[in-house]
Formats: structure tokens, sequence, C-alpha cells
């Protein structure tokens, strides 16, 4: 019974979201963005901490990583992310340009959004629980920070059945909000699902995945309104010494697009420790998802 009350409540908070407006989900992860911003059902490094917290539970026994990235949206205060993941907890630490929250009851475009307002600090301490084979649950706990300090949460569920992957994330459930010298700011609710086909060989391509996600409510940031869709492959090549990605989204609302591209490459093998170098790049007619970021990986 506990459960299924806990499965219950998550699918109560999942369907009651209201329209969001904060950072967008895809202001950090550089396999994540390389795929185009479909990675709910596929986060299984230590960005699960981000992108769907349940992640965590079935990914390798030890992930570790920095990123650095540019946005031309914000050319002065740059996407920071240092996390750390093991199968049932995860650690992390996010550093976020703060313009892509609005200010409470803002419509989210134009003049209402904030420009050059500093930045969000996210400390995060994930923890996940198994439920059965196929179904795992959970939950970050955020302390987020922009002038002053509040506690937030974040909750995720995944299923693994054979080659297919579902998964969904809720984000900010307190929807934050913060008194700076230029007026409040807010962190809303946000949501997301994902689906993923994940398959494996013994041939030159050892792994491979299509994966698709779309946003369940609205969210604003500095283009404006977005409910995003998107779509992205993952090509492990050479017994896992390169990767390949590649993925496409679009603004349902407001009409905009990226086309994204990255590339992993093992730098340092052990008998048990993998160290990878990560890149992507991002182009299209947002402002917002224009950018490239690179960072360091270490699976065990």
């Amino acid at each position: 019974m506990p459960k299924v009350s806990l499965c219950v409540a998550f699918l109560l908070l999942t369907l009651t979201a209201r329209a969001a407006s904060a950072q967008i989900f895809e202001t950090v992860g550089i396999r994540a963005q390389g795929m185009g911003g479909a990675f709910v059902a596929m986060a299984d490094d230590a960005t699960a901490t981000w992108w769907n917290p349940a992640g965590i539970a079935k990914g390798a026994f030890f992930n570790a990583l920095v990123e650095y990235g540019r946005q031309r949206a914000t050319p002065d205060d740059q996407p920071l992310g240092v996390a750390i993941a093991f199968p049932a907890m995860g650690v992390s630490y996010y550093h976020l340009p703060i313009n892509q929250m609005r200010a409470p009851g803002s419509t989210g475009s134009g003049g209402d959004v904030r420009e050059d307002q500093g930045v969000l600090s996210v400390f995060g301490l994930t923890v996940d629980q198994s439920l059965g084979e196929h179904l795992a649950v959970g939950s970050t706990l955020k302390l987020v920070r922009a002038g002053e300090t509040h506690s937030d949460l974040d909750l995720g569920a995944m299923a693994r059945l054979g080659v297919m992957r579902l998964g969904i994330t809720v984000k900010n459930l307190r929807k934050p909000e913060f008194e700076t010298a230029t007026g409040p700011l807010a962190l809303e609710r946000q949501a997301r699902a994902g689906f993923a086909l994940v398959g494996h060989s013994t041939g030159w391509i050892s792994d491979m995945a299509f994966a698709v996600d779309a946003d369940l409510v609205k969210a604003a940031g500095v283009a404006g309104e977005s409910r995003r869709v998107a779509g992205g492959v993952e090509a492990w090549m050479f017994r896992r010494l390169l990767g390949l990605r590649g993925g496409v989204s679009g603004n349902t609302i407001e009409r905009g697009s990226a086309v994204s591209a990255g590339a992993s490459l093992e730098a340092v093998s052990g008998k048990y420790v993998k160290t990878y170098v990560d890149g992507q790049v991002t182009r299209g007619s947002e402002a917002s998802r224009r950018g490239w970021s690179v960072g360091l990986r270490a699976t065990f």
C-alpha cells in the first residue's frame, strides 16, 4: 500500500501542475542538450538529478561529471553543473542564469522577463527507490538561492519494459519566490514526459537509442511562453569509445525551433573506470537554445 500511495500522489501532483515559468530543462545536461532535450526517459547519468531523479536507480554504480556552457541569451552568466550519482543517491550543484525567471503574475514575454539579474544556485540531494524490477521513483530535495534561499522539491518516475523506457518528471513543486532589488522572481512548476527505445548489439554500434519528450505545461523564459517537444538519437560505437548524438526541438506556442549535435569521446580508460569528454552545440531560431557546452564525465 505505501508504494501504491506514493505512485498515486505523484500522478496527482503531475495532473494538477499549472503553467510554469522558470529555467528551461535544456539549461544543463550535455547528453540531453545534444539530443535536442529528449532525455526524461533516457536520464541515467549524474544529470538525472536535474532531468529525472528516478534515473539514477538504474544507472552506473558511480557517475560524476562537471560541465560548463555558454548561451547566447546570457553572455555574462553561464551555466555550470557539478553532479555525483550512485544507484540510490545523488548530490548536485547547478549555477544558472536567472534571466529565464519572471515576475509572479506576468505573461512571461516582452518586458516582463528579467535580464542580467545574476544567477540562480541550485543545491540538490537526490534519493531513489526501485519498486520492483521495472519501475523506479525518485526525488530531489533542493536549496535554491537567488539573493535569498528557499527549499524546493522535484519528483520523477521511470519505467523500463524491455527496450522501452517511459519517464515523467515534475520540477519546482513548492514554486519558490525570491525578493530581489528589481522585484519578485518566481520558479513555478514544470512537468515533462518522455519515451525512449534503447537497443544493444555486438556490432560496431554497441548501443542505440531514440527518444522523444513533450512538456505537459507551458513555461515562460527569455523568448516568451513555450511548450516544447523534442526528439533525439544517441549512438555508442566501437565498444563505447565514441558516442554521437543529434536532436531537434520545437516550441509549439511561439513557433521556434532548434537543432543540436553532440559527441562523447573516451579519454581515459581503466579496468573499472571510464572517463569521457563530452560536448554539444545547439543552433536555432530561439535565443534561449543557442549555445554550446563541454564537460568531463567519469563512470564506474
